[in-house]
């Protein structure tokens, strides 16, 4: 079921990326003034790096056989590509408490979304899971971001200079299942760019 929900949250990233409404409000643009490079680490894991660097992380995952899968999948016409590590298999699980599922999107080969799913605990609002995230990162308290419509215990965002940030806390709907999710700005809109390019060489040709 878990995995099932993580790849859930990999095909709602897509379609985030790939032009549908970006939710993030003014009011949490002006919170956060950080740039790309300012970008804070989830589980270890960074915007910009590259596979080798992930699976680096995770000593024994290149043997894995659905990591192989993913490697050897080649990129989509727009340069999007994606990989998933579960940090239970491996000897460094120990790093990573509570973490289910790190999902990630690639573009040209370099990571652009981190998705974390964490198995737990359970938070009656995601401010107290937010609350806890944001400890020894220098990010904007959490009365400065932005909570989504219909999901206000929920789903909170933050839109910085050159990142997006969301901390998801399930509680009851979704049993014991929270995420954070890392996405690059200006890779987004470069696959918002390309896809608008290949549609149009496709209406004209």
């Amino acid at each position: 079921m878990k995995q099932f929900f993580a790849v859930g949250l990999l095909l709602i990233s897509a379609s985030v990326v790939l032009g549908q409404t970006d939710y993030a409000s003014a009011h949490a643009q002006a919170a956060c003034t950080l740039t790309l490079a300012q970008s804070p680490d989830v589980s270890g894991l960074r915007l910009g790096m590259k596979p080798d660097e992930v699976l680096a992380l995770f000593p024994g995952s290149r043997a894995d056989k659905e990591v192989r899968t993913d490697m050897l999948t080649p990129a989509s016409r727009l340069g999007v590509s994606t990989l998933t590590i579960k940090p239970g298999r491996y000897a460094s699980k120990a790093k990573f408490p509570r973490v289910s599922a790190i999902t990630l999107m690639l573009l040209d080969g370099r990571v652009i979304t981190v998705n974390v799913s964490y198995d737990g605990p359970r938070y009656g609002h995601v401010d107290e899971f937010l609350g806890k995230f944001i400890e020894g990162k220098k990010l904007p308290a959490v009365h400065a971001w932005e909570a989504y419509v219909g999901m206000d215990a929920q789903l909170k965002s933050l839109n910085c200079r050159g990142f997006e940030i969301k901390v998801f806390a399930g509680g009851k709907n979704v049993r014991d299942i929270n995420y954070v999710e890392l996405t690059d700005v200006a890779a987004r809109k470069r696959i918002r760019d390309r896809r608008a390019k290949t549609a149009g060489k496709n209406s004209t040709g």
